[in-house]
């Protein structure tokens, strides 16, 4: 009987993927964010993001200033800016671009969120 022989696969070993961002920010939005942060007169850590129950359609985006990062925050750095998502919004962001729009009547960040399901008539609240 003839010998087969054996073959053998070597693999590469699997390099980590690159961690992706939980959210990414648009040029507008970066520079309307570096401006507030220079407005503001004193060192900052960044902006921080959060997610409140608020309105008719259950959660709505909340921003402020973060003079530290929290132990658990999600810290995206994204075109030069800082952005510190509070742990409990992280699963409603992922994935989410943050824009700012100026309007005739009105200017302001715009989440495009993918895990959206709804938003409310006026635009204040979302669900997931």
């Amino acid at each position: 009987m003839a010998d087969v022989g054996t073959t053998t696969t070597t693999t590469a070993p699997a390099r980590p993927r690159p961690k992706r961002q939980a959210m990414t920010l648009t040029d507008a939005a970066a520079a309307r964010v570096k401006a507030l942060l220079d407005k503001r007169g004193k060192p900052s850590a960044g902006i921080r993001i959060s997610v409140r129950t608020k309105g008719c359609s259950g959660l709505s985006y909340t921003l402020e200033y973060a003079d530290e990062r929290g132990k658990f925050d999600e810290v995206v750095e994204d075109k030069g800016v800082t952005v510190l998502i509070d742990p409990k919004a992280t699963m409603f962001i992922v994935g989410t671009e943050m824009d700012y729009v100026e309007e005739k009547l009105q200017a302001g960040f715009k989440f495009i969120n993918p895990n959206e399901k709804g938003r409310c008539g006026c635009g204040e609240s979302f669900h997931v």
